[in-house]
């Protein structure tokens, strides 16, 4: 069961705020800025500029370094503390080794490795900041938090690039179901927008110099983006035994490895986790109303995914509402599936879907309803939400309506 959801986005930086702009179908790419371009090419980015740390954070108590931390766990530690205010939980947790941490990074701290290294090779610095070493590894963020909330039980990261946050979920989601814990705080976080990271993304031209605009003909490469989506996850008798609101179940997770292209996607990948994750959720691909994309806005992506969703949904795929809402966040690589996760529940809830903006003229070859431009009043039941990583690693989950 979901009980608490929180995220940190570049259009907007609470559930409520992301949400809003979801509906406003607003854009988060804008100029680079706040690292030197130098004699970079692309110069777009999906970046978080109006994120006060200090503020979101002030309020922890049993985590004495966390201001001092790594931008990608800071994102993370305020997410958590939206998601577990939101589902009535305080810290530090009763039963601790009965609570599970699980938030994963597909890069981890990379703005301190960059920080770092500009230290001792352009200013020329003796030495680096002595918390460099904790900044940087990729599990701090799960530490961070399940210091917070004094976890005691499973905390770790999960590591498969864009297919990280949605793994992290899966995982906090079997832990439970196999009766280790009773309560998940599980997701991803991603903070890279730098010189150095841009220029390796650069280099194998997959980022668009204009705009992340999936689906459509003239989409041209993704947009780096950074955040993190949180949720927090119950054993439903753990959940009503407390009391708390349930906003939705994760009634599905399906993953699997293409096993043939660090790059190039495949369909065969993406389509069987599909289709286990329909098979674990008891559901037939009709039952699906709504399906979150990858929907990257690179050339081969888009059409593989058309292509996966065709085989798996068969005549209903041209009846489901899709759509990628990185048009809007941009791609936040391992915290994709975090907050894309957050989207589907929403539209669960609101019984609207967001749209894929600017997807003016789709591509031929991406023929589905990819709800373009405006979002859609509709009723949702179920939701999916892919997640399709470099190394050809996929995450699928599907949610459902809290139990009756």
């Amino acid at each position: 069961m979901v009980t608490g959801m929180g995220v940190v986005t570049p259009i907007g930086t609470t559930v409520a705020d992301f949400w809003a702009g979801c509906r406003e179908g607003k854009s988060g790419v804008g100029p680079l800025s706040g690292f030197p371009l130098d004699d970079l090419k692309i110069l777009i980015g999906a970046q978080i500029k109006d994120f006060d740390h200090r503020a979101r954070l002030k309020h922890s108590k049993r985590d004495k370094i966390i201001l001092h931390a790594d931008r990608y766990s800071w994102f993370a530690a305020a997410a958590a503390d939206e998601a577990v205010k939101q589902a009535g939980l305080e810290g530090p947790f009763a039963d601790p080794y009965r609570t599970a941490c699980i938030i994963g990074s597909g890069a981890g701290g990379l703005v301190t490795f960059e920080t770092a290294y500009r230290d001792l090779f352009i200013h020329n610095k003796r030495a680096t900041h002595p918390l460099t070493l904790l900044r940087i590894i990729g599990s701090s963020a799960s530490a961070h938090v399940g210091i917070e909330y004094g976890i005691k039980g499973p905390t770790f990261a999960t590591c498969s690039a864009c297919s990280t946050a949605a793994h992290a979920i899966g995982i906090g989601r079997d832990y439970i179901r196999n009766g280790l814990v009773d309560l998940a705080i599980v997701g991803a976080s991603e903070s890279v927008i730098n010189y150095g990271t841009m220029k390796a993304w650069q280099a194998m031209h997959v980022l668009s110099p204009e705009g992340c605009f999936p689906f459509a003909k003239k989409r041209n490469g993704t947009v780096l983006a950074e955040g993190s989506g949180i949720l927090v996850l119950e054993s439903e008798e753990h959940a009503k035994a407390r009391g708390a609101k349930i906003l939705a179940e994760l009634v599905g997770f399906g993953m699997t490895s293409d096993s043939r292209d660090m790059v190039n996607p495949d369909i065969d990948g993406p389509s069987e986790a599909m289709r286990l994750a329909l098979q674990d959720a008891r559901l037939e691909p009709h039952q699906i109303d709504y399906l979150n994309a990858h929907g990257t806005a690179t050339t081969i992506n888009d059409k593989n995914e058309t292509n996966a969703i065709k085989r798996v949904f068969g005549d209903h795929a041209k009846k489901l509402a899709i759509s990628s809402t990185k048009s809007m966040h941009g791609h936040p690589l391992g915290a994709g599936g975090g907050i894309e996760a957050v989207a589907c529940i929403k539209a669960m809830q609101e019984n609207w879907v967001p749209p894929t903006i600017g997807l003016d003229e789709p591509d031929p070859d991406c023929d589905l309803d990819y709800v373009p431009n405006v979002g859609r009043e509709m009723r949702v039941t179920y939701t999916m939400s892919n997640s399709f990583a470099f190394g050809g690693l996929n995450a699928v989950l599907v949610f459902g309506p809290p139990p009756a």
